[in-house]
């Protein structure tokens, strides 16, 4: 089996783990905030063992696929959070995630994203595209990392994900960066967008994840080097452009499409 075979079979192998496997193989991301409300009564805790025997999880059993990385909103850039995905790859221009503020039993649902392909996307009616952030950013900067599979599993994954989109709604500010959270809930939904400049992710929250959870975006910045040939301009790389407090910079492959027209 020559190289590149091994690589798709590696990919595919990894994606066929189970969410709860990868993330426990992973530094543990614990929640900052404890949702109000009693403790569970013994009668709940009766029903859901019931549930458990006579019900079945057949929707979420095909969340398989753990990518972790990094959101601003879009209203707020300086309001960042370290984004948990498990993600279900429906088809090849389809994936759904569900966001979690860690990777803990405990975690909290805190937001949705719908990833699509760049051929989906190019298919959106303009007013539609405003909500899509683009993804070639964090993939080449290295922020985006799937934790637990191995390298040439994630670069192949990586490969796939190029010139994608993504639509993500936070609906629940539990914490971030030492900020306190809600304890529910709260307010509209915040549109999150990505970091598509260096300087952009305030400091520390690369540096915290990489310490935690034994890994290494630089590095990874590196070996994706190769990626930028399949890099093209995509819409939104400029959107947030200017409004954060701090110096940025490019990243060499990522390319806002409206100036190539």
């Amino acid at each position: 089996m020559d190289f590149s075979k091994r690589v798709a079979a590696a990919a595919g192998a990894a994606i066929a783990m189970s969410a709860i496997a990868i993330a426990a193989s992973a530094q543990e991301a614990k929640p900052q905030v404890a949702p109000l409300g009693e403790a569970k009564a013994p009668k709940t805790r009766a029903l859901e063992a019931g549930a458990r025997v006579l019900q079945h999880n057949a929707p979420l059993a095909k969340f398989d696929v753990y990518l972790n990385g990094f959101h601003p909103m879009k209203d707020r850039p300086e309001q960042q959070v370290e984004a948990h995905h498990f993600c279900h790859q429906v088809n090849e221009d389809l994936a759904q995630c569900a966001l979690f503020d860690g990777n803990t039993a405990t975690a909290n649902l805190n937001g949705i994203e719908y990833i699509i392909s760049e051929k989906l996307f190019n298919t959106l009616p303009e007013e539609e595209r405003r909500f899509w952030h683009p993804h070639n950013g964090e993939i080449l900067s290295g922020q985006l990392v799937a934790p637990g599979i191995p390298d040439a599993a994630e670069h192949a994954l990586m490969k796939k994900k190029m010139n994608s989109y993504g639509k993500t709604w936070h609906v629940w500010n539990t914490g971030a960066n030492g900020k306190h959270g809600d304890s529910l809930p709260l307010g509209p939904a915040m549109l999150a967008w990505s970091f598509n400049r260096d300087g952009e992710l305030l400091p520390g929250l690369e540096e915290a994840r990489d310490t935690r959870m034994k890994t290494d975006t630089a590095d990874k910045r590196k070996k994706r080097a190769d990626l930028r040939q399949f890099a093209r301009p995509q819409s939104g790389v400029d959107d947030l452009k200017g409004k954060f407090e701090r110096p940025t910079q490019e990243i060499p492959g990522v390319r806002e499409s409206r100036t190539q027209q």
